[in-house]
């Protein structure tokens, strides 16, 4: 079983837990370049909300290292759910380490106001 297929297991048990919960789902998937985040509505799955690094407005500021650039997604998230009057959700890390940038993602969403 390569990395990959180990991740995805994971992701997917923790995508399990999750729809019991009942609550909007925090999505995020990386790259080595990028970072991305969705927030799916609890019934249906469809995206409510989106965020990336990729965004030409993100790339537009001044350089940041990864963890700042994922602190910033995380806030930026943060304020579109609560736009949409979204306060507690479920991070689903995508079988992610909780570390690094998915850390730094989810520290800045608490930040910026949201409930996990």
């Amino acid at each position: 079983m390569n990395k990959k297929v180990a991740r995805l297991k994971r992701a997917r048990r923790g995508r399990e837990n999750i729809k019991r919960l009942a609550v909007p789902r925090l999505c995020v998937y990386r790259t080595l370049q990028y970072i991305y985040v969705q927030l799916f509505a609890a019934e249906g799955g469809h995206v409510l909300a989106s965020a990336s690094s990729a965004e030409k407005a993100f790339k537009a500021g001044e350089a940041l290292t990864p963890i700042k650039q994922a602190e910033k997604i995380g806030a930026t998230i943060a304020e579109k759910a609560l736009a949409l009057g979204i306060k507690k959700i479920a991070f689903d890390r995508s079988g992610y380490k909780y570390h690094g940038r998915v850390k730094a993602l989810a520290d800045g969403a608490r930040s910026a106001g949201l409930e996990f």
